[in-house]
Formats: C-alpha cells, structure tokens, sequence
C-alpha cells in the first residue's frame, strides 16, 4: 500500500465507505486530511489504522463520544487500562440495560400478537391494546396526503445520535409498564 493515499483508497482498506470517512472528518472524530495542491484529500497508514479503530468500536457498538474518548485514550501513552475499562464498562452497562429493554418490549409484543384472533373479523386485540388509553382512532388516509416519510435503513452497530442522550425506547418502555400494570404482570 502506498503510504498516500486517496480518500476511496483509505476507505476501502479501513472497511469503511468514503461517505464516512468524510462524516468523521466533518464531526472532528479524526482530524482533516492532509491535501494536495488540487484539493484532493491524502491519507496516511496512520489514517487508516484511526479508521479501522473507529470501524472495530462502531461494530461493538461505542457511541460516537465513547469512541473520542477511546481515541484519546489510545493516543495517550500515560493512560492507564483502567480508564479505557472504564469506558468498556459503562458501554457494557448500557448494553445489558438495552436487552433488558428489549426483552421487555418482545414479551409484550409476544402477549399482544398471542392474544389477536388474526381472523376476518375487524376487531383486533392488538390495535385494541395500542388504543387504551386514547378516544378516537384517526381519520383513515385520504389520497393525496404525503406517505410517512421512511427512515434510511442503518448499518449494524449504527447508531441515531440524535437520540444519543434519551433512550430511544423511554415511551416505548414507559407503555409496556402501563400495559404491565393494568394486566397484573411485571
């Protein structure tokens, strides 16, 4: 391998699209590559094992500030594994409070498409379920409205940062409690 290289040639010996090579730059993650006289950006080896750093701890799952403070920390020669443990752990926590979540919500889902009949009948116990709490169904879809809008699918160990500081499931998980609770169960 040349010890430059172009942006589509780091990207493919990192395992990682251009596209992200570009939107790593751009959040400050890695720093902006050096450029030619034309512009084009040039990439080190040293780029390339960053990107495949930043590649390995999306496919665990590190967020995009956990993988920063990972970064900083394989860059530190006066770390200690503590700390990095430390980041290891918190992530490890957050994971096992995700499956809990997750495994909440399946057994809910479980108990509500157990109890639809799936028949030609109009009454369905899962939309029943869904409805609890509120007092008119909507108004059915007229022609001409916009379609909902459908979210680009995500690559494994993505993650919405947008929704980085909530968990995503807190309503999700707040109706399985409710739903829990007027049934009897935990």
């Amino acid at each position: 391998m040349n010890s430059s290289m172009n942006i589509g040639a780091a990207a493919k010996a990192a395992g990682v699209s251009a596209k992200m090579v570009r939107h790593y730059e751009q959040i400050g993650l890695v720093p902006a590559a050096e450029r030619t006289d034309a512009g084009y950006r040039q990439y080190s080896e040293r780029d390339v094992s960053v990107l495949r750093f930043i590649r390995q701890s999306r496919n665990l799952g590190f967020s995009i500030p956990q993988i920063a403070d990972l970064l900083g920390l394989w860059s530190n020669g006066h770390r200690t594994s503590r700390e990095v443990k430390a980041v290891a752990r918190r992530h490890l926590d957050d994971l096992a409070e995700r499956l809990r979540e997750m495994a909440a919500m399946k057994a809910a889902l479980e108990r509500l498409v157990t109890s639809c009949l799936g028949s030609e009948d109009p009454h369905c116990a899962i939309l029943a379920e869904l409805a609890a709490e509120s007092p008119a169904a909507p108004e059915p879809r007229r022609a001409g409205r916009r379609p909902l809008r459908k979210t680009p699918a995500r690559q494994p160990g993505e993650v919405n940062h947008a929704d980085a500081a909530a968990s995503p499931h807190a309503d999700l998980m707040a109706w399985i409690r409710n739903a829990h609770a007027a049934h009897g169960s935990h």
